[in-house]
């Protein structure tokens, strides 16, 4: 009988399913715009990180588009070591707090997820849900963890928008040692992390918290400064040594259909804006921009932002909410979890129908929304089935108010007046290089300018690969050349 001693098991959790989040019952939370998740406390954090596996391969850090080592992290929280596993977060990213919240992690570090086995009921890790809890833990601790930045470079930037691209290129600058001011065209910093997500996915506390942690490292914001209007871009690039350009894609798309013009036709982004920027659910206490008395609502569209449109009409009180897509549920792109809290609220799905007009009430104003029936063909050049109209099948109804969310382009007014800047002509997006170079050489883009519409943190992922090649750029006058030793973003925590 041998004496060795026998090593340790690991602490590892072997449920098969996440360890499930608290939330607002349905019933409760439609007449409210607080948070519907309720997130982890320490206990259910450290049970869920504890189902890591510690594998060799590390497949989630791959696919987390700003390289976050989530094992390493992962296994902090299991430890109970919260502040250790907050530094190790923010080594790579500096809003844990709105990316556990927003951010796809089911199609990125997730997906790829050794643990992620459907078809034997196995859950991937809970990586979103417990970033969240990093996050809530530093606010709820008063824990201010800011990278230390390099000494000063003498060298000037201008992050124009304040969205996830721009944030993150403006703290990944910051920690290089340059003098980053952010314009923003808004009165409040974010983009559409504050004006296009609600309250209830997204409080606008978390976000100003974490946009505070920018100030500390000694950015500075210019708020109410659209530039394009206020200033030009040339004039901007001519006072500053770099410039970023990350003003997203917020110009709404529309269908073409008659009735269009009518009043309580609203594209998604105005009717957000008006709820989340502006306070218009408030109305009559202390909202300047109230959204009309709405009773009867058609959404059109089945992204994140058609969810959160029509989550945010039934918080408005209305008889009846409907989200009108011309595809199937499986055809959806809106995040799985969406779906699902849009069906516990009661939203309305009308599968399989699309808009051919919006119907006048006869004094200029929706009256109904008229639908052509459709079915699913061969898959078109998405890889979904293509939806095909069945004649003879028309259907309508009712209606006051229509939300348009079908997709949305970059705003020309930035761009109108640089005519050499290179542009994709038809989707009106900056032309950029392999190091999200613009055809300006001082000049640098990334997120929904370059992309179109896409995701919270793709456009971090773009934002940190474009301070990269500023950095580089300021440094030795050539984006694409070898990183040296100081190019590492983070130097150190504090």
């Amino acid at each position: 009988m041998s004496d060795t001693p026998k090593k340790p098991k690991k602490n590892i959790n072997k449920a098969k399913t996440k360890t499930p989040m608290r939330e607002q019952p349905a019933g409760e939370r439609i007449f409210n715009f607080e948070e519907v998740p309720l997130g982890y406390n320490e206990e259910e954090a450290t049970l869920e990180a504890l189902r890591c596996i510690q594998c060799k391969n590390k497949p989630c850090i791959a696919g987390c588009p700003v390289g976050i080592d989530i094992p390493a992290f992962l296994k902090l929280v299991g430890e109970k070591d919260y502040e250790g596993a907050l530094r190790k977060i923010k080594e790579k990213n500096f809003l844990p707090a709105i990316c556990g919240r927003v951010c796809p992690q089911e199609d990125q570090c997730e997906m790829v997820c050794t643990l992620n086995k459907p078809d034997k009921g196995r859950d991937p890790g809970g990586v979103g849900r417990v970033e969240r809890f990093l996050g809530d833990y530093a606010m709820e601790h008063d824990l201010t963890i800011t990278p230390e930045c390099a000494a000063p470079t003498g060298k000037k930037v201008a992050i124009i928008g304040s969205g996830p691209a721009g944030l993150t290129a403006a703290s990944d600058l910051a920690q290089k040692g340059h003098d980053v001011t952010v314009y923003e065209a808004l009165h409040k910093p974010g983009g559409v992390l504050f004006y296009g997500i609600p309250q209830f996915r997204l409080p606008k506390e978390i976000l100003l918290r974490e946009v505070d942690g920018l100030k500390d490292m000694g950015v500075k914001f210019v708020m109410n400064y659209p530039v394009g209007k206020a200033e030009s871009l040339e004039s901007v690039r001519e006072r500053h040594d770099a410039t970023f350009i990350g003003t997203g894609a917020g110009l709404p798309w529309f269908l073409g259909i008659p009735g269009e013009n009518l009043n309580g036709v609203y594209s998604a982004n105005e009717f957000l804006t008006r709820v989340n920027l502006m306070g218009g659910y408030k109305f009559p206490d202390g909202a300047d921009t109230p959204v009309k008395n709405i009773k009867r609502i058609a959404v059109v569209g089945a992204g994140n932002t058609a969810m959160d449109s029509a989550r945010t009409a039934k918080r408005l009180q209305p008889e009846i909410v409907y989200l009108v897509y011309r595809r199937s549920r499986l055809e959806m792109p809106a995040r799985v979890e969406e779906i699902h809290h849009a069906e516990q609220e009661g939203i309305d799905f009308q599968l399989l129908h699309s808009p051919i007009e919006i119907v006048d009430n006869g004094k200029g104003a929706v009256g109904a929304i008229r639908c052509q029936e459709m079915e699913l063909g061969e898959p078109d050049d998405s890889g979904r089935r293509r939806p095909v109209p069945v004649e003879g099948k028309i259907k309508e109804w009712a209606v006051d108010t229509v939300v348009l969310s079908i997709g949305q382009s970059p705003n020309p007014l930035l761009t109108a007046d640089c005519p050499d800047l290179a542009r994709d002509e038809r989707r009106g997006t900056i032309t950029i290089n392999d190091w999200m170079q613009t055809s300006y050489e001082d000049t640098f883009a990334a997120g929904d300018i370059v992309t179109g519409g896409a995701t919270v943190i793709l456009a971090m992922g773009q934002g940190r690969k474009a301070a990269d090649a500023m950095h580089r750029y300021l440094t030795s006058g050539d984006p694409a050349a070898p990183a040296g030793e100081d190019s590492d973003v983070c130097d150190g925590l504090s």
